[in-house]
């Protein structure tokens, strides 16, 4: 596991610094909840019928007067979003920066196969996302019993599921497309990050677009459905799980027959 162990200690500093920045975001917008939570009840109406915008966040559906719902909007769009921007860079550097850096020819000429370093590298990533989520999950819940908040356990902990389901996936696909690239090209993570996330809003603004629900994992961490529903929506996790297992099939295949030496 000496690949998966260097892995973990190369992004250790990412690592504080994004799990850092995430969790103040967090924190800060449950502290705030309390002496926000009566203007909110009286501007919930105001906020729920503002047209495409409250269509977008979901508000239109959703009681910022109830801090599930708030939590829901506010934390949510900082998980989701923030996580995958991290997850993309971790995902989409992975295997290529060691190209970049010209490392791999020393890796690849000790006693180790391609398949240790891919299977290694993706463990890595997969631990510093949980780590993270892990990070703001602990934090945030005694930060709501601080404040002394209550809520329904069962739902935060859905929605926390599917923003971790959302950052796996975004990093699985980015690790996949890892394995095409000769340099750790972030933006190409960022970019691919960002557009999902602008899928899923275009398809909440108007139902000619709702299409594009198929075409973004951003769609299955829509804090409505799920506080509605009380589940995760087995459809369109599913899709992604498969396009994430495709993906990384297909960086596996290339970078066992790449030419990197």
């Amino acid at each position: 596991m000496t690949i998966y162990l260097h892995e973990l200690k190369r992004n250790k500093v990412s690592l504080m610094i994004w799990t850092t920045v995430i969790v103040l975001f967090v924190l800060m917008i449950v502290i705030i909840y309390p002496d926000m939570k009566k203007e909110m009840e009286s501007l919930n109406e105001l906020f729920s019928s503002m047209g495409g915008f409250s269509a977008a966040f979901s508000m239109d559906r959703l009681n910022l007067g109830v801090l599930l719902d708030f939590y829901s909007i506010e934390a949510g769009t900082v998980l989701c979003l923030g996580g995958a921007f991290y997850a993309s860079m971790i995902g989409i550097s992975s295997l290529a920066k060691e190209e970049k850096d010209h490392t791999a020819d020393f890796i690849l000429s000790h006693p180790v196969n391609r398949q240790k370093v891919i299977i290694e590298k993706f463990l890595a990533i997969m631990t510093l996302i949980i780590l993270m989520n892990v990070v703001v999950v602990v934090t945030t819940v005694l930060t709501i019993m601080v404040i002394g908040e209550t809520l329904d356990w069962k739902i935060f902990y859905l929605l926390h599921a599917s923003y971790l389901l959302l950052q796996m996936e975004v990093g699985a696909i980015c690790f996949g497309i890892s394995a095409f690239l000769r340099r750790d090209s972030i933006g190409i993570g960022l970019g691919l990050a960002t557009t999902l996330y602008f899928f899923n809003m275009v398809a909440n603004i108007t139902e000619k677009a709702e299409v594009l629900k198929y075409f973004t994992p951003f769609a299955y961490t829509e804090g409505a459905d799920i506080i509605t529903t009380g589940t995760l929506d087995i459809k369109y996790s599913l899709i992604w799980l498969t396009i994430s297992l495709v993906f990384l099939v297909g960086g596996y295949i290339k970078y066992r027959s790449k030419d990197i030496l």
